[in-house]
């Protein structure tokens, strides 16, 4: 990646929020049991748990994305089971293929902007189940969605209880992404908490890596004995850090007086500063997205110029030939950033241009 460029091509380019930093300082040379069994750890889990409102609720630290999701749908999963997913969703194209190589096939089904609806749900169940070769086919057994979705855009709190009601009625478990999930519950307009969350999945995480931690996850498991040895499945995927207090500590941070939720809400000022400057500006936005993610549509010149100066993530190509494109803001966006952005977008916009 270019030095000179503004970057806005993701939100994980950052390392840590530096109360994070300063909390890993001062308890570097700390002796403490490995594993995830100390008293940070423990700390941390109490937090969160009192922040889904699940004070029984079994809660993890694992360092990724990919493995936490690899890990937590073979676990649940019977092995002639597979779990439905939006096409566009993050284990069904940006994962390498890390679910099937568990054994699981991902059933996927299509999306409106990232998201999919329970109709879908219970009408690929319904489908499923009257295919008289249903025998020889891989069951649904779990729906994965996230939140917010590979678009940008959220699941209301009706969508989610929509959902959770298919998979009760289907026995289905409903397990949620939460990567990015600091930019959903900072959103205006977001209506769904970590306490729906717990009260409406079986199991969730709670995203570190793209929300201020230097890595990590927090997966939280609201009926601990839904999974009885998750630990032991944790060992099993090379998913458990012998120096686990590294990831209880970030969490403990994380959700000391609200930080989680708050760091969300920079990027997301940051991001709708963006979305105006665009709109002026005469850009394309894509499609609608209220979190922390923006999708413009550019031709090639559009392309070209912008891309001299700003690093930006590829999306796809359009029918018409032309390109999508996502900025990412972050926690750690500075209005300095934006300003600058901004300044861009205003030298290579198509009013300018024309």
């Amino acid at each position: 990646m270019s030095c000179n460029k503004l970057c806005f091509a993701s939100d994980y380019q950052e390392g840590a929020h530096p109360k994070i930093i300063d909390r890993l300082g001062e308890t570097n040379l700390l002796q403490s049991p490995g594993y995830g069994t100390d008293e940070i750890c423990e700390a941390a889990r109490e937090r969160i748990r009192t922040a889904c409102g699940c004070a029984q609720a079994a809660v993890h630290f694992l360092v990724g994305g990919t493995q936490t999701n690899a890990t937590i749908i073979d676990a649940l999963l019977m092995s002639y089971e597979g779990v439905i997913a939006p096409d566009s969703g993050h284990i069904s194209i940006h994962e390498a293929g890390a679910i099937e190589v568990g054994g699981h096939k991902v059933l996927t089904i299509p999306h409106q902007l990232g998201k999919i609806a329970a109709e879908a749900v219970e009408a690929y169940c319904k489908a499923f189940e009257e295919d008289l070769n249903h025998d020889h086919m891989v069951k649904p057994g779990m729906v994965y969605i996230s939140q917010p979705t590979e678009y940008g855009t959220l699941y209301s709190l009706q969508e989610l209880t929509e959902l959770s009601q298919v998979c009760r009625s289907r026995q289905l478990y409903l397990y949620v992404d939460g990567a990015r999930l600091a930019y959903a519950l900072g959103c205006r307009e977001n209506d769904a908490s970590l306490k729906d969350l717990a009260r409406l999945c079986d199991a969730f995480y709670i995203g570190g890596t793209k929300c201020g931690a230097m890595l990590g996850e927090a997966v939280v498991i609201p009926d601990p004995a839904l999974i009885p040895h998750f630990f032991t499945i944790m060992k099993q995927h090379g998913a458990l850090l012998a120096k686990g207090r590294l990831l209880g500590i970030q969490f403990d941070v994380l959700f000391e007086d609200g930080l989680y939720e708050a760091i969300g809400k920079t990027a997301l000022e940051a991001a709708e500063k963006i979305r105006e400057c665009l709109a002026s500006k005469g850009y394309r936005l894509a499609f609608a997205s209220p979190t922390n993610q923006i999708f413009i549509t550019l031709r090639d010149d559009e392309y070209n110029r912008l891309s001299q100066q700003v690093e930006f993530s590829f999306w796809e190509k359009t029918a018409n030939g032309q390109t999508v494109v996502r900025l990412a803001t972050s926690w750690a966006t500075t209005d300095s950033q934006v300003e600058k952005l901004m300044k861009v977008l205003a030298e290579c916009s198509p009013k300018e241009q024309k």
